[in-house]
């Protein structure tokens, strides 16, 4: 498991705050990037400009809270631990949790991303599959928003949503298809698709998995079809100095880059997945990089809304993506549900300080299939 434009945005210009993106171009909410041209150049965000009037960010107000080899009847149950459901499957865990909390973290971040792409004739994907496409794949649909509302958009296709649990939708159009599912497993698909579509899968795979996976993707789609992968970084930064270094929050990021890392699932997935999709064997494969506020400080009034959406989304989000890592993989040792409960709180007190200018990176990756 995304507005008019008012005033002057503030041209973006290149973000000395990520060194991972040297030599890359820029774009405004303003500039949308073609769904048809592709571009060799990769895109990506700039500063933000600060809204000296705003005040302290309420928000929303208070805390928000197949075709393919089934597995259902292994992977559906789950399991409860430290008051949230999880599911599992024979030698795989994985950290996010499958509750109704965690359905609405996935449905902000939808909308996030959403916000953040006004300025694109197409929101909910950059891949140019045109105006027919006949079948579509979600991989890691959560609450199946997004396959939902493609579904309904283009009626020509099947879209199909997989993950480890049902979705807990209670409308689906009829042209929408979920299926509980391990897509680490064998792909048994009768047919290919147009468009294969992953979103915050960060920490889900293992690199061998994940590469798997990529190649999996290759080989199920259409020649010409397309793959895109949304991916966020965990690591929360400022531009104009005003998060301490030694803060909770500036912390939060690295803190959780060495707990996948002991796990064996990587979370630094918006790094890499250009390079591994590369190796699969895609082309033309162009990139976007978002910033994404926390909190309402920004003038202009998209980057605005995408931080008032994002508060909330970290908010409601922060215990369902720490405590299973924590508890598991924590340092020096695993932390009890109490320390992290306790530390969650110290993060979501100090996101709330409207003084802070605080963002996350989010990286867009589309590439396509040869035609022949």
């Amino acid at each position: 498991m995304e507005s008019t434009q008012e005033g002057d945005a503030g041209e973006l210009s290149t973000s000395t705050a990520a060194p991972q993106t040297s030599g890359v171009t820029t774009t405004s909410p303003s500039q949308a990037v073609s769904p048809v041209a592709p571009t060799t150049a990769p895109v990506t965000a700039g500063d933000i400009a600060i809204d000296d009037d705003v005040d302290a960010d309420s928000a929303f107000g208070d805390d928000t809270q197949s075709d393919t080899t089934s597995l259902a009847s292994e992977i559906s149950r789950g399991y409860i631990e430290n008051g949230r459901k999880y599911q599992s499957t024979k030698g795989h865990e994985y950290w996010g949790p499958s509750d109704e909390k965690q359905f609405q973290t996935f449905e902000l971040g939808h909308l996030l991303y959403f916000i953040l792409d006004s300025g694109q004739l197409e929101q909910l994907f950059h891949s140019p599959i045109g105006s027919n496409p006949q079948n579509i794949l979600d991989i890691g649909t959560g609450d199946g928003t997004w396959a939902i509302e493609v579904a309904d958009k283009y009626q020509s296709a099947t879209v199909y949503g997989i993950d480890l649990y049902p979705p807990p939708a209670v409308w689906v159009p009829p042209n929408c298809i979920f299926t509980v599912d391990d897509a680490t497993k064998e792909w048994t698909w009768q047919k290919q698709f147009d468009l294969i579509h992953m979103r915050l899968l960060l920490g889900a795979f293992t690199p061998e998995e994940r590469d798997g996976i990529y190649q999996a993707c290759y080989n199920n789609l259409i020649p010409g079809g397309w793959i895109e992968e949304v991916e966020l970084d965990v690591r929360v930064m400022s531009d104009d100095g005003s998060l301490s270094p030694d803060s909770i929050l500036a912390g939060w990021g690295p803190n959780f880059l060495g707990c996948a890392e002991r796990a064996g699932r990587p979370l630094d997935t918006q790094l890499t997945m250009k390079a591994s999709i590369e190796k699969a064997g895609f082309v033309n494969v162009q990139e976007k990089l978002y910033k994404c506020p926390l909190g309402s400080w920004p003038k202009h009034k998209i980057y605005k809304d995408a931080g008032r959406v994002n508060m909330e989304h970290w908010k409601t989000g922060l215990e369902g993506w720490a405590m299973w890592l924590l508890t598991k993989h924590g340092s020096p040792t695993p932390w009890s549900a109490e320390e992290v409960q306790v530390y969650v709180a110290k993060v979501r007190n100090e996101i709330s300080n409207p003084n802070l200018h605080c963002y996350h990176f989010t990286r867009r990756v589309w590439a396509q299939k040869p035609l022949a």
